[in-house]
């Protein structure tokens, strides 16, 4: 796993940190835990119908995680990059196989954590209940704050608002994912975007 000069595990260490304080020694119980995985641009960190066992942190790279319907219809429900976890918590959870799908938009390395191990760890260190619960809470409020925005904003408005707040992400993802994400056809983020200053 290519990180560059920074230790393997200093950008998860750094997100854990912001909510939890851990000695070295629960730092290494913790990393000693961790998978790594590269996944090449357009791979998958998981596909719909495998087991769904892990919460994955991105280390670098970008991915994106949709549903498809039977009809072989994709809709975007969120992207991670660098300093994000991401899942099919809900079927990791429930036991059952993956109903969603995550594909990585780059070149993308992830550490993994295998719900086994998480519980593992909050049995050994319960700070990190903490910080996994607070983990999940911020995801069910992101998720809660984007229904809100799909049922109650305009396109143009959900756009402008995804760009204020992730002003590098709208650069980064191609805009068939970014308008599947928004609710919206390729072609109707194209004019959207050509009428924005």
């Amino acid at each position: 796993m290519s990180t560059g000069t920074r230790p393997p595990h200093a950008a998860v260490l750094a997100n854990v940190g912001r909510h939890i304080a851990l000695t070295p020694e629960e730092q290494g119980l913790f990393t000693a835990l961790l998978v790594p995985q590269h996944v090449a641009r357009f791979g998958y960190v998981l596909r719909a119908g495998q087991p769904a066992r892990t919460l994955a942190f991105v280390v670098r790279g970008c991915v994106r995680t949709f549903a498809t319907d039977e009809q072989g219809r994709e809709a975007g429900l969120a992207f991670a990059w660098e300093g994000w976890w991401c899942g099919d918590a809900a079927s990791a959870l429930a036991g059952r196989p993956a109903t969603l799908t995550i594909q990585a938009l780059e070149a993308t390395d992830v550490l993994h954590l295998s719900l086994e191990h998480l519980e593992h760890l909050c049995q050994q260190v319960p700070k990190f209940e903490r910080f996994f619960r607070l983990l999940f809470q911020n995801g069910f409020l992101l998720a809660q704050r984007r229904l809100q925005a799909l049922l109650q904003w305009p396109a143009e408005e959900r756009y402008r608002r995804f760009c204020r707040q992730y002003p590098r992400l709208s650069q980064r993802v191609a805009q068939k994912y970014l308008a599947s994400y928004l609710g919206i056809t390729p072609e109707f983020l194209s004019a959207v975007r050509k009428k924005q200053p």
